[in-house]
């Protein structure tokens, strides 16, 4: 039978403007008819595959290997087209070339010699295009089409889809492949092909937070993302503070100077984002340059820092520490709806006998040389440090490739993301004892749940975008501050940020730092729904999705909890929490049959890789299969699908009754 789609004439009337707008891309009814049914075919297509990562802080090796192998799909894939045909070292030598096709064709056009290469040639484009079937079955063509080169296109196309009907065209495929050999194009035409498997295996990326801070190089991460074919980024603490320093917020611009300086990382503030921190440095020689900054000496890892350079280091990260913790009472008293007085502690320090008092215990310091701090004024920075600071926060506002980064992060990311079901957001919903949500006072009224994520999320964007000198501006960069570290912060996930104490304090106790009480009634089923409700999630087929707290899965620890509801994916990506969690990161891989955890084992190198052919080791556990085979028609996509499907079918009726003249 005929679909029928009504619309009254009062409704069609009040769309006639954006009607219009789109009859400039749909000009007549053929046009809109032929759309509607490319649009209902994609509808009945199987769901495509998200993958979802989180917490990679800079360790863009591993990261940039996973997104290569699709965290062990593409290996799959070959497994499963080649098993039977190819022996398992081929099968690794063919992986790693999707993987890496530019330098691993280096190392076999340097072995081959120039007979055999060509026979190599024109086995692996074979391959490839038949890895490229298997990896596009489930896309349009025209879908397929948009991740092919452009030079290319039209030969992988044909080389897709073969008439199998007619046997008369097998010389003409041959000659396809034997022709582009032999115009020298093999290589080109192997790296491009491999590229489009690549990006053919993950449909969407999924960001759950955490780019930035400890390990060597999240611009490069960046910069893969920026380049990425469909990505999405709910923001980590420590993404909000880089988009905060950015925005020049001074107490971000010292957090992430202060955090770079512990791991031994200031080349990606001073060489990557060319930031001048000589400022910093000649201040901090001097204001303390009989002091050994033993507490502050930077965590190396396996970096090769000389015991003079590490000096420095140690001096500069105390010198903006103590910055840091002056700048933070600016905020603090400005906002006292942020209710964080009980982090002012330099006014809690006797100077004289070197002890601070905390929550009526008296402690020694590790350290009680402090140049800088006035103890009748503690709060007020010195004329040199006003100048350091500034400059500083001029200099990441002016940095060209920083704030390229932050507009991108702002673009495609997001506090929390809704997609197919899911919830995504890096640390938690926040909530209190009892269960209920969290409330915060802004705008002198009260928000909480859902709302105050949004309310957070509309602050911060305009603490970004707005003009200087706004009022708004002001408090929206104030609020990326309390984003990293304030306690109704769904990126931070806890009541204190313990800096100060984890410095200065020998005693663990005062180190602590409390998690929300989310962490501990997730798994409350009652508590669960409300979250579910709050968010107009499905409670029997969505789920959770946080990252922020590495999984201790050497500890006996889950992932999956709430029965499946809640999927935890900080496995380890950063080097600095693998010796916490036992493994090097999670994939969550969401494709149209099941969702399956992916986890993997420390990576050695690229180099390692392409060299032995090595990949990484990663363990599979199935968190739930589909009784059915989730379609297009099915996410959140379809939803979108569906009513430019209904938009045309107006734009149609508006055509037929001449409200609309159609440009034929």
């Amino acid at each position: 039978m005929k679909e029928i789609y009504q619309v009254s004439d009062e409704y069609l009337n009040s769309q006639l403007k954006y009607l219009k707008l789109l009859s400039t891309q749909y000009s007549s009814i053929s046009k809109a008819s032929a759309e509607i049914i490319n649009l209902k075919a994609i509808l009945n297509l199987p769901k495509g595959t998200e993958h979802f990562l989180s917490d990679v802080h800079g360790e863009y090796e591993p990261f940039v290997h996973v997104l290569k192998n699709a965290s062990g799909v593409v290996k799959r894939k070959i497994e499963e087209l080649f098993g039977n045909t190819m022996l398992e070292n081929e099968r690794k030598r063919f992986a790693t070339l999707v993987y890496y096709p530019e330098q691993k064709l280096d190392l076999i056009e340097k072995e081959d010699n120039s007979e055999d290469i060509d026979d190599f040639y024109r086995i692996t484009i074979y391959r490839l295009i038949e890895l490229l079937r298997y990896a596009s079955s489930k896309y349009t063509r025209s879908k397929v089409r948009k991740f092919l080169p452009e030079d290319f296109k039209y030969i992988i196309e044909e080389l897709l889809h073969p008439d199998s009907a007619s046997p008369h065209k097998d010389e003409y495929y041959k000659s396809i492949v034997d022709n582009i050999i032999e115009i020298d194009r093999a290589r080109v035409f192997i790296i491009e092909v491999s590229k489009a498997i690549q990006k053919l295996v993950i449909d969407r990326l999924h960001i759950v937070g955490d780019i930035y801070d400890r390990g060597p190089r999240p611009d490069i991460i960046m910069d893969t993302l920026m380049n990425y074919h469909n990505v999405d980024i709910q923001w980590g603490n420590h993404d909000i503070l880089w988009m905060g320093a950015a925005a020049g917020q001074k107490v971000c611009v010292a957090n992430a100077i202060r955090i770079s300086a512990r791991y031994a990382n200031l080349d990606i503030v001073e060489d990557i984002y060319g930031i001048n921190i000589l400022p910093l440095a000649t201040f901090a020689l001097d204001a303390y340059k009989d002091d050994p900054c033993t507490e502050f000496m930077p965590k190396i890892g396996d970096s090769e820092v000389s015991k003079t350079e590490k000096s420095l280091i140690a001096k500069m990260h105390k010198a903006i520490s103590i910055i840091q913790f002056k700048l933070e009472a600016e905020i603090i008293n400005r906002r006292p709806e942020f209710e964080m007085k009980h982090r002012l502690l330099l006014d809690k320090v006797d100077y004289e006998e070197g002890t601070i008092e905390l929550k009526g215990k008296t402690y020694k310091l590790k350290d009680n040389n402090f140049p800088t701090i006035d103890p009748k004024n503690p709060y007020k920075l010195t004329d040199r440090e006003e100048i350091v600071i500034e400059k500083l926060a001029n200099s990441f506002e002016n940095s060209e490739k920083l704030q390229k980064h932050a507009k991108f992060l702002f673009s495609k990311g997001s506090i929390y993301l809704k997609t197919n079901g899911n919830l995504l957001v890096h640390g938690c919903v926040p909530l209190n004892d009892d269960g209920s949500f969290m409330s915060m006072k802004i705008d002198n009224e009260e928000y909480s749940g859902r709302a105050l994520m949004d309310k957070m999320e509309s602050y911060i964007r305009k603490g970004y975008f707005l003009e200087n000198k706004n009022p708004e501006k002001i408090y929206g960069k104030d609020m990326m501050w309390y984003l990293w570290t304030g306690k109704c912060s769904s990126l931070f996930g806890k009541d204190d940020m313990t800096t100060y104490e984890r410095y200065f304090i020998s005693e663990k106790e005062a180190h602590k730092e409390n998690k929300n009480p989310y962490y501990n009634l997730r798994e409350e089923e009652d508590i669960l729904r409300n979250i579910f409700n709050e968010f107009e999630l499905d409670y029997e087929t969505g789920h959770i999705i946080n990252g922020h707290v590495p999984v201790k899965s050497k500890n006996g620890e889950s992932p999956v909890k709430a029965g499946g509801k809640i999927i935890a994916i900080d496995g380890g990506f950063s080097r600095a929490y693998q010796g916490k969690t036992g493994i090097a990161g999670y994939t969550l891989i969401y494709n149209s049959q099941m969702m399956q955890l992916v986890s993997h084992e420390p990576f050695s190198s690229a180099e390692e890789s392409i060299k032995n052919e090595s990949d990484i080791l990663s363990t599979s556990i199935i968190v739930e299969n589909r009784a059915q085979r989730m379609f297009v028609r099915d996410t959140y996509d379809g939803v979108k699908i569906q009513q430019e499907i209904n938009d045309l079918k107006m734009l149609i009726i508006a055509y037929k009754k001449g409200l609309i003249k159609e440009d034929r």
